[in-house]
């Protein structure tokens, strides 16, 4: 039988007893009741071991008891011990978690919901400079206090890291990255990416000074080539011949280094001084003009101006990187191509749009479509007299702009250029 009709039969015979006794005795109800509370008490005993047991010597074995309490102490003495190993399993688990995090050489910050500090490791304390004495607790923007990591913090779009000096030593630059887990806990990281940091600035000041070595020689070179294209009739046709080539490639020269200056000068200015509202029409028509130049009548290049707001921005930054898209639409595509430069409303804003219905592009090349001197097809491109670097431009321009790129296209179903603007840089046409 169960313990629980065992119990049951065990008062019975007890409030029979009772009742049997108290009968003959001419009081039934008495030795009932008598009956009932002799077992009422045997469960009070028990009832206060089990407190004595949990209370003073939980990890002990548990009182010996028969029958119901016996199954009752057996299970919670079982699930206790679970508990403790578990508990053990857990204990372990999280020391071998501190362990490996105080090994690592990137800073580990665990936040909790109200972005409070839980939890550092020792990488931590020396990059940004937290105490365990009275840091536990503190928002961690009360110690790195920057106002850029405050935006991103509270801006909660961890897509991308950020970069910033470390709060306790300016040599040294950290890359933060968090990242959201749990019940809307964070964990912030933070890189010493100092020496990577010095490579990119010696490569930025590389490109930049060659480049400008070079303009001068190629505009000697260039000036000297024109003067000599005067007198090309008067030349044997081999000789000429040689000459145009030399003129092509000095004009693909002096684009390459006005567009390597542009990238420097891109990544190094922070920009912002000239911007103004723009009139989106007028610059779209800018560009139009400009693309039916370099296409010479063999595509057919429409606008389209959805939106009425302004886009705020600088001119010659939004039509260089309009311009990028629309001639790379021109010489990327077969003559009776349609292509349209558009301004339109976003979800997110606006975006200008530089459509085609040309060859299109295979997927697998989107995602490297704005690295420097990517080409999908190295032999068309070299043809096209395109120097590899304006859909570089075009990202650097965007993300001086608060913008991103977007790029939708399949082979043989042409190709969409997306540059998507945040409502913060629109403003109302006046």
């Amino acid at each position: 039988m169960r313990p629980w009709s065992h119990e049951f039969w065990r008062i019975g015979l007890l409030a029979s007893a009772g009742g049997l006794i108290g009968w003959l005795l001419s009081a039934p109800g008495l030795g009932l009741a008598a009956g009932i509370a002799l077992r009422l008490t045997y469960h009070l005993r028990q009832l206060h071991a089990l407190r004595r047991w949990l209370s003073r010597n939980p990890h002990n074995e548990p009182p010996a008891a028969t029958g119901l309490w016996g199954e009752l102490f057996d299970r919670l003495y079982r699930y206790q011990k679970g508990q403790r190993h578990t508990q053990s399993r857990l204990q372990a688990t999280l020391k071998r978690i501190q362990e490996s995090s105080e090994a690592m050489r990137d800073s580990v910050v665990m936040l909790d919901q109200r972005g409070d500090l839980e939890w550092w490791n020792s990488a931590a304390e020396r990059m940004l400079g937290l105490q365990a004495a009275h840091d536990r607790g503190q928002h961690i923007t009360n110690l790195v206090r920057d106002p850029r990591f405050v935006a991103y913090f509270n801006a909660r779009d961890y897509r991308e890291p950020l970069t910033l000096t470390s709060p306790v030593d300016e040599r040294k630059v950290l890359q933060f990255q968090i990242t959201l887990y749990g019940d809307d806990e964070r964990l912030v990281m933070a890189r010493d990416i100092t020496r990577l940091h010095r490579l990119e600035e010696m490569r930025r000041d590389f490109v930049a000074n060659v480049s400008h070595e070079l303009r001068t020689p190629l505009t000697v070179l260039a000036g000297y080539i024109e003067t000599y294209a005067d007198a090309a009739g008067m030349l044997p046709p081999r000789l000429a011949q040689g000459l145009s080539r030399m003129r092509e490639q000095t004009d693909r020269m002096q684009n390459l280094v006005n567009d390597l200056l542009l990238l420097s000068r891109l990544e190094i200015d922070q920009g912002g001084e000239d911007h103004v509202p723009l009139a989106m029409a007028s610059l779209l028509e800018e560009v139009r003009r400009d693309a039916e130049a370099l296409s010479g009548g063999q595509q057919r290049i429409d606008i389209e101006v959805e939106e009425p707001r302004r886009l705020v921005g600088s001119d010659a930054e939004i039509h260089s990187a309009l311009s990028n898209l629309a001639s790379n639409a021109v010489r990327y595509t077969p003559e009776g191509t349609h292509i349209t430069l558009r301004w339109r409303p976003h979800p997110k804003g606006a975006c200008l749009e530089v459509e085609d219905d040309g060859e299109g592009i295979d997927p697998v090349h989107i995602p490297r479509l704005t690295e420097r001197f990517y080409r999908v097809d190295k032999g068309r491109s070299s043809e096209s007299g395109g120097t590899g670097l304006g859909l570089a431009i075009v990202k650097h321009v965007l993300l001086r702009h608060d913008a991103s790129l977007e790029v939708e296209s399949h082979p043989g179903e042409g190709a969409l250029f997306r540059c998507v603007f945040p409502d913060t840089r629109l403003t109302e046409a006046g």
